[in-house]
């Protein structure tokens, strides 16, 4: 009798190692099941790309957020019954000056319709200033694993085109032309007999992007441009509220709320710049035994959107995150706080997002 020999010998290492890198199926799984390598072969099919629609504004860089990676993998691993199970194999953490940098390793089990699994390990690092390092390495190694399991392109010519180094022969364009009207012709004939046509390997643009298909439908609005003419606050909520009727995803949304947050920005600058010298104001120096006036609501607007700011470059970007820091520093919320305290907190956090750029 002898002995069945493993798929992989675990690799001799002091950190954790997976010993097999698939999983078979278990006793009983439908012989018909398609086991994961066909699955995930499936699920590349149908993947959608991912455009470079992030910013970095600290280093001035493009990149892909884990929100649309999740996006676009979600409904194709959904249609061929794929998931993901993840967990953390190692896991440590260093303090860095203010921030705290970890560094994990993700083991994670790709299963397929008939049980079996394929695994995965992935690093994961980040930097934060307060408790999120961990929850931010864990986003990163989950992107890195879509993007390499999948092989997510960046744009749709990735996936008909490829890598080519010089133009298609006229014969082989009109051949390819021709096999995708009978491919269009065949989806248009299944949707008229009931069924859902089969969505092509081409990238396809959500319904607040995309053209209509048919000419007697509205033509598509362009949310963002009408974001940045509206000429007052009522004005831009009437456009989100018609882009989030229209299906608009949190992404685009937060494209939306980052223009308003950056037109009143914009206004309170104006404001300051028509404010007439310290020297030319009458009454600004307080006289001996009288109180110093309390700064105005410009003055505060001013320097709580510049602790904002610099949260966001130190990667706390959301707002209810960064009124919980600010308030287990000071012990007062960012409304109540003083001017002092908000300049403060601004100065500390750009000294943080200094330190994780170094």
């Amino acid at each position: 009798m002898t002995t069945p020999t493993p798929h992989l010998a675990a690799v001799p290492n002091t950190a954790p190692r997976i010993e097999t890198a698939y999983v078979p199926a278990p006793e009983g799984a439908p012989a018909d099941a398609p086991r994961v390598f066909a699955v995930v072969a499936a699920v590349m099919a149908d993947a959608m790309p991912v455009g470079k629609d992030q910013r970095n504004q600290q280093q001035n860089y493009n990149f892909r957020g884990i929100d649309d990676v999740m996006s676009a993998m979600a409904g194709p691993m959904r249609r061929h019954g794929l998931f993901i199970l993840p967990s953390i194999a190692e896991h440590r953490q260093e303090r860095d000056g203010k921030m705290t940098r970890t560094l994990i390793t993700m083991r994670y089990r790709i299963y397929g319709p008939a049980g079996d699994c394929l695994l995965a390990d992935v690093p994961g690092e980040a930097f934060d200033f307060a408790d999120k390092a961990t929850n931010k390495a864990q986003s990163a190694a989950l992107k890195y694993l879509l993007f390499t399991l999948f092989m997510l392109p960046v744009d749709a010519r990735s996936i008909d085109d490829g890598d080519r180094h010089h133009p298609e022969p006229p014969a082989e364009q009109a051949q390819r032309q021709q096999r995708r009207g009978g491919n269009q012709q065949r989806g248009r004939q299944q949707g008229e007999g009931g069924q859902q046509p089969r969505r092509s390997n081409r990238a396809e643009s959500g319904p607040w992007e995309q053209e209509p298909p048919q000419q007697q439908r509205p033509p598509r609005r362009d949310f963002l441009a009408e974001a940045r003419q509206a000429p007052n606050r009522a004005a831009f909520d009437k456009v989100r509220a018609a882009a989030v009727k229209a299906g608009a995803p949190a992404d685009y949304l937060d494209q939306l709320d980052a223009i308003a947050r950056d037109k009143e920005q914009a206004g309170q600058k104006s404001q300051q710049g028509k404010q007439p010298p310290a020297e030319q104001q009458q009454g600004t120096a307080p006289q001996q035994g009288e109180q110093a006036a309390p700064p105005s609501s410009v003055d505060r607007a001013a320097t709580l959107a510049a602790m904002y700011a610099a949260a966001a470059e130190a990667g706390v970007a959301d707002r209810a995150e960064a009124d919980q820091l600010f308030t287990s520093r000071h012990n007062v919320t960012p409304a109540e706080a003083t001017l002092e305290q908000l300049r403060e907190m601004r100065t500390d956090l750009l000294d943080a997002a200094k330190g994780a750029a170094a």
